[in-house]
């Protein structure tokens, strides 16, 4: 079997204000794999676009099943890889996936049996941004959870669908309702953030009770400082985890949150390949890593960032927040590691993308 072309499909952006860029490679036997860059948020979508066609021709003509042939032929041919970097990475990873699925297909078996099997029959979940809302229908996900009854509405109907987890940015918009890109403030959290906070996140666990888990996500808004001082207070009201304190580009800034706190932190959707990850692990900041297939490498990277959490006794959730596409390589990569903890079903999973 020969790879014969690359087809790359840009998405419109979704209600989330997301955009997929979806990879198809064809071959010479009629099968093909369809893979996802997953830089749809905010900047980036269409440069990881540009980047495929860029790394297309490399790969016409080889064996689609050489998956890790092609990975690292890619990843050391195209310079600029080795520099580790969300576009050439999601540009590889949107590859990958379609390798593993064309895999898939000529064997006739899923992707989970590949990579050795389940390890399990069930996968645990948890309703992702309910700070966008959940179920809500007509309106406008970027103008949403402003009121303290928003946030419990939303915690309420993810309940009524069964799930016993939630994941919540409880900063992320202001007492208006605008979306917050990021926080005007360095070392501390104003007296009113921390109580508008405080307030969604004790609603929250009142309508949920004691047996629901919370996960607040701040979206690497705080530095180490604000995080540790928004996690403290958070701690007295059950925190599974904390999910991007700081800027994930210095692990001693993350270990310092993690020193500091009670609530174990996550983290990894802006982290790339096992380089990336590594001073995580050596350093012991992060209990749950949240790897994007999309952009840390694909399945055959992440399967590796995996392994390795495993022998630090380190959780792994896939990060999602991409189409149908990248929602299913992670189940299938999460229904094969040992080290599986939870899985993200972001609300933008619940939104169709249209191909422009």
């Amino acid at each position: 079997m020969k790879i014969t072309s690359v087809d790359i499909l840009a998405l419109k952006k979704d209600r989330a204000g997301t955009r997929p860029i979806i990879c198809r490679i064809n071959t010479d036997e009629g099968i093909h794999g369809i893979g996802e860059a997953a830089v749809g948020i905010g900047c980036g979508a269409r440069g990881a676009l540009e980047l495929i066609k860029d790394f297309a021709p490399m790969i016409i003509g080889m064996d689609p099943m050489y998956n890790e042939v092609i990975w690292e032929k890619i990843f050391k041919r195209a310079f600029w890889a080795q520099g580790n970097g969300a576009i050439l990475m999601a540009a590889i990873s949107a590859i990958d996936v379609a390798l593993w699925d064309i895999k898939g297909k000529a064997c006739n078996l899923p992707v989970y049996k590949l990579l050795g099997g389940k390890q399990r029959e069930k996968l645990r979940a948890y309703a992702s941004q309910l700070q966008f809302g959940w179920g809500v229908k007509d309106f406008d996900p970027m103008d949403a959870g402003g009121s303290v009854d928003f946030y419990c509405k939303a915690a309420e109907k993810a309940m009524e669908q069964g799930y016993d987890a939630i994941k919540i940015n409880f900063i992320r918009f202001n007492r208006d309702g605008k979306l917050l890109h990021h926080l005007d403030t360095t070392g501390y959290l104003s007296r009113d953030i921390m109580k508008m906070g405080e307030e969604r996140l004790a609603a929250v666990r009142k309508v949920v009770g004691p047996d629901v888990d919370i996960i607040c996500e701040n979206h690497a808004m705080t530095d180490a400082n604000t995080a540790i001082q928004f996690g403290r207070m958070a701690s007295q009201y059950d925190i599974m985890y904390l999910e991007e304190g700081c800027t994930p580009l210095n692990a001693a800034v993350m270990k310092k949150i993690a020193d500091n706190i009670d609530i174990p932190l996550a983290g990894g959707e802006r982290t790339y390949t096992r380089w990336g990850f590594l001073p995580f692990f050596e350093n012991a900041s992060l209990s749950l890593i949240q790897p994007d297939i999309g952009n840390c490498g694909g399945i055959t990277e992440a399967k590796k960032i995996a392994d390795m959490a495993h022998i630090y006794d380190i959780g792994v959730q896939a990060h999602v927040c991409t189409s149908p596409v990248g929602k299913a390589a992670a189940l299938h990569l999460e229904a094969a590691i040992p080290n599986f903890t939870i899985h993200e079903h972001h609300f933008a999973n619940t939104t169709q993308a249209i191909i422009e």
